[in-house]
Parts: C-alpha cells; sequence; structure tokens
C-alpha cells in the first residue's frame, strides 16, 4: 500500500495501478457525485495532477475517466503486470450468454436498489449492471448506455435473442439499456422516478405496467456484442 499518497501524486501521473479493494471514482475533484466504481483489481492510471482533494484518473480497462478522493488512494498500489486486453470471437461471446443473463438474475435476486454509477453491485445502474453482468466473463463493455450502443452491432427488434441489449432514451441519445431475455421480456436496473428503483424485468410492449410502457415508448433500438473492448493505446 502506497504510504503518504498526497505527497507522491506528482510521480505518479502515467503509472499504472490496481486496486487492492472496491474504489468509487466522482465526477469531478469535489468528489459529491459518484461517475463509477472500480472493482478490486481494476488497472487505472493517473492522467492529471492533483487538485486540493482528489486526482484524476482514467481506467484501463474501458477508458473511463473519473476523480479519485485523497482519503481512498491507499486502495491504490503499482502494478506489477500491465493490464493487457484479452480478444474474444463472436461464437465465444455466444457460447457466455447463459451466465451473463444468470448473472443479472443472480443480482436481481439480492437486496438492491438504483445506484447511479454503481458497477460493482448489490446496487448498479442500467449500464453499470450490462457491464458487471458481461465482465462476469472476461467480457469488457464500455461504461455508459450511449457508448454501449456505438459498440454493439445494430440490429432489428425483430432479429432480438437473449443476451442482445435494448437501448432507449430520445431521439439524439441513449439514456438506457436492458439485457434481452427472450420472449419479449428483458432485465434491467432502472431508477426511482420512472422505473422500480433496482433490478426488474419488463417487457417490450404497449400492453405492459406503466412501468414497462414508460419504456417502451422510449426505445430507441438494440445492439449486439460481438467482441470485448478493447482500450485505447497508451
Amino acid at each position: 500500500m502506497l504510504s503518504n499518497p498526497e505527497s507522491q501524486i506528482l510521480n505518479w501521473t502515467s503509472a499504472e495501478y490496481h486496486c487492492i479493494a472496491d474504489l468509487n471514482l466522482y465526477d469531478s475533484p469535489e468528489c459529491t457525485r459518484l461517475a463509477t466504481q472500480a472493482a478490486a483489481g481494476r488497472h487505472l492510471r493517473i492522467t492529471s495532477n492533483h487538485q486540493e482533494s482528489a486526482v484524476e484518473v482514467c481506467l484501463c480497462e474501458d477508458d473511463y475517466p473519473g476523480w479519485v478522493s485523497f482519503v481512498d488512494l491507499g486502495i491504490l498500489q503499482p502494478a506489477t503486470v500491465l493490464y493487457q486486453a484479452k480478444s474474444f470471437s463472436e461464437s465465444e461471446i455466444k457460447k457466455c450468454i447463459p451466465d451473463v443473463i444468470a448473472f443479472t438474475q443472480a443480482a436481481m435476486q439480492q437486496s438492491n436498489y438504483y445506484l447511479w454509477g454503481g458497477t460493482v453491485g448489490p446496487n448498479y445502474d442500467c449500464s453499470g449492471l450490462m457491464q458487471a453482468a458481461f465482465v462476469s466473463m472476461g467480457v469488457w463493455l464500455p461504461r455508459d448506455a450511449y457508448q454501449q450502443e456505438a459498440f454493439t452491432q445494430k440490429i432489428t427488434i425483430a432479429e432480438l435473442a437473449p443476451g442482445d441489449l435494448v437501448f432507449f432514451g430520445t431521439p439524439q441519445k441513449a439514456t438506457h439499456v436492458g439485457l434481452y431475455l427472450g420472449d419479449n421480456s428483458y432485465i434491467h436496473s432502472s431508477g426511482k422516478e420512472q422505473g422500480r428503483n433496482g433490478i426488474g424485468i419488463d417487457v417490450l410492449s404497449e400492453q405492459g405496467d406503466g412501468v414497462s410502457r414508460s419504456y417502451y415508448q422510449q426505445l430507441r433500438g438494440a445492439g449486439r456484442v460481438l467482441q470485448s473492448y478493447q482500450p485505447q493505446r497508451r
């Protein structure tokens, strides 16, 4: 574990570290709003010199940026082996789908609520649940719903198969994502105002309950995961 981390920050930039415990990343140096989470074992780089109370970082596996509070810097250790992304073929990913679905269903059985920025459980946001489910099989997705939409192969609703992602939002941008289960249903983590405040199953239909209908009216399309995310070269 690093000692006196605040005094060492200027020497950290561009070096690679790994988390020895789950870590919160925030969307600003004030560290008041969660951006994402990094499970123990994830790698990151510090990308800028420090502010008064935080350092800016980038997660290696999905290139996601955020801020880490000084009080959490002790969770970081220098990486002795640098992160190397693993490649998956389309057929390998297809074989993973039953376990990806099983992950989301097991997560639903735990007590949980919707957590903006949540990726490590038991509390997830929508895209955090999708990322966690696929990474449970070693397959990385980008972090946010709109990034996941751009990363997947676009398919029609008629082509949906279990394990595909369904996207919701505005005509301009995907703001929500779920995992298709088959039989016109999908599992997702939805918020308190519009959704179920946690993980639940809804239907792609105007005939569903109020939550299902509300999301169906925002349906943008669907995508299929064909590969694992490859980080940008540094």
